[in-house]
């Protein structure tokens, strides 16, 4: 019989599972560079960009901070463990704005609808 297993540790496919994405995920936009897939995953997101009017540039106003970006690199795996996809998201550095000088809109995150409907059975669960 298989004890449980202690809090705090891993099974060692977790562990596999970490060291893969260690080495598919690029660690800086310099090394990203250097790989085609995800070349062709950061186009595709400045084309999302640009198709759904995500962002407007504008000229920077005298005395102002430019708020930085950064691309966040993520390796998309199956169930079983396979590559399935690069995706590159270019984000914006927003903790390094205030409100009322850098901006003067907020919006929600979006939930999924299977999200939702898993609180939903969870709260009917708890009463």
């Amino acid at each position: 019989m298989d004890d449980p297993p202690v809090r705090g540790t891993r099974s060692i496919a977790d562990i596999y599972q970490k060291c893969n994405v260690a080495i598919v995920e690029p660690s800086s936009f310099k090394e990203a560079m250097r790989n085609e897939h995800w070349k062709k995953a950061m186009e595709a997101e400045i084309d999302m960009i640009h198709k759904n009017d995500t962002w407007d540039l504008m000229v920077r106003p005298d005395q102002k901070k430019v708020i930085g970006v950064k691309w966040v690199f993520r390796a998309k795996f199956n169930s079983d463990g396979s590559l399935n996809k690069h995706k590159a998201r270019l984000v914006v550095k927003g903790y390094s704005q205030q409100f009322g000088i850098d901006f003067v809109e907020t919006f929600a995150p979006v939930a999924r609808l299977d999200t939702i409907k898993l609180l939903f059975a969870l709260a009917a669960q708890k009463q």
